[in-house]
C-alpha cells in the first residue's frame, strides 16, 4: 500500500475505534453538482426563515474556504437509532433527542480523532464539524460512498438506513478516496406520501418552511395556522419520513450510553408534557438537544398540537 492508502486505513480504523459506524473519504473540492441545487432552493425560499442558510454560500460548497490547504473530507456516520420508545399517548420528540445533545458527544470524539491522527500520522491539520459550520454534510457523505440522498433529502445507508448523525473532518492530508454509490430508492414514494405537511414537494426536494422539524425547532415565530391539524402530535422535530422508509427496517439500536434517556421523559404522558414548568425544563433538558427550542418554544409547540376539547 502507498502512503495515501496506509493513512486512509489508519483513519478508518480510528473511526471504528471511536464508535463511528461508517467512514468514507472524498477529495476536498468545490461541489459543482450541489451549487445550482442550493441556489435554486434558496431562490425559491424553501429555507423559510432560516436566514443563516443564505450566508456563506461559497463556504458551503468549497471546503478549502473552511480549512486552509484542505485536501480531504472524512465523512462519518454515528448511529442514534434507539431501543427505547416513547409513551404512545404523549407528544412526540425526534429519536435523536432522547439522550444527551449529540453535538457534545460527537464533538468530543472528533477532537480525540484529530489528536490521534497527529500522533499516528504526523503533522495533520484540520477542523472537526458536526452541524457546526456551513457545510453540506449529506453531500459529502454521499460523495464518499456512505449512502445516497433519498427522496426525503436524507442520507440513506444501504446497510443500516438513515438514523445517523453525520460528522466531518476536513484535513490537509491527501488520502485514498472512496466514490459514490448508486441510488436505491427506485420507484418508492412512501416518504412523500406520508409527510403530514406535504413538505416533500417533489422527489429529493423538501420545502423547509413546511417541514415539521423546521416548524417546531427553527421557526421562532408563531406556527402558521395552516398547519393546525397537520402536526401529527410532534412537539420537537419529526421522524415520519424516516419511520416509513423501507431501508430503515435494517436499523439496529445504537451502542452509545450517552444517547440513552436517563430522565424518564419517554414515559411521560400527555398531561406531564403539557404541565411542564420552566424550572423542570431547565433541569431535564439542560444537556439535551431539546434546549434549542427553549422553554418558550416547546410550550408554543405543545399548545399548538394540543387537541381542542
Amino acid at each position: 500500500m502507498n502512503s495515501k492508502e496506509v493513512n486512509s486505513s489508519i483513519i478508518k480504523q480510528e473511526a471504528k475505534r471511536l464508535g463511528f459506524d461508517f467512514c468514507g473519504i472524498s477529495k476536498a473540492e468545490f461541489l459543482e453538482e450541489e451549487a445550482p441545487r442550493l441556489e435554486a432552493w434558496l431562490n425559491s425560499n424553501k429555507h423559510g426563515k432560516m436566514e443563516y442558510m443564505e450566508n456563506h454560500f461559497d463556504k458551503r460548497l468549497n471546503p478549502t474556504l473552511l480549512v486552509d490547504d484542505a485536501k480531504s473530507v472524512v465523512s462519518l456516520l454515528y448511529n442514534y437509532y434507539p431501543s427505547q420508545t416513547q409513551n404512545t399517548e404523549a407528544p412526540k420528540i425526534s429519536k435523536y433527542a432522547y439522550g444527551k445533545d449529540y453535538h457534545e458527544v460527537i464533538k468530543e470524539k472528533l477532537n480525540e480523532f484529530l489528536h490521534t491522527l497527529k500522533e499516528k500520522i504526523g503533522d495533520v491539520n484540520g477542523r472537526a464539524f458536526v452541524d457546526s459550520a456551513p457545510i453540506l454534510d449529506k453531500a459529502w457523505a454521499k460523495k464518499s460512498g456512505l449512502g445516497w440522498i433519498g427522496k426525503n433529502a436524507n442520507l440513506i445507508n444501504k446497510q443500516q438506513g438513515s438514523f445517523f448523525f453525520i460528522a466531518e473532518l476536513i484535513i490537509d492530508l491527501e488520502l485514498a478516496y472512496d466514490g459514490p454509490i448508486k441510488d436505491y430508492c427506485g420507484t418508492c414514494t412512501r416518504c412523500i406520501d406520508a409527510c403530514p405537511t406535504e413538505a416533500i414537494v417533489e422527489p429529493f426536494v423538501v420545502d423547509g418552511s413546511k417541514c415539521i422539524s423546521y416548524l417546531t425547532i427553527e421557526l421562532k415565530d408563531a406556527i402558521p395556522n395552516e398547519f393546525k391539524d397537520k402536526m401529527d402530535n410532534w412537539a420537537f422535530g419529526c421522524d415520519v419520513c424516516q419511520d416509513v422508509c423501507p431501508w430503515n427496517r435494517f436499523s439496529t439500536p445504537h451502542n452509545e450510553t450517552q444517547f440513552i434517556n436517563q430522565t424518564g421523559l419517554l414515559n411521560w404522558n400527555a398531561n406531564e408534557w403539557h404541565e411542564l414548568t420552566e424550572e423542570t425544563f431547565q433541569m431535564i433538558f439542560r444537556k439535551s438537544a431539546l434546549k434549542r427550542t427553549k422553554y418558550k418554544g416547546l410550550k408554543r409547540n405543545l399548545e399548538f398540537i394540543k387537541p381542542i376539547r
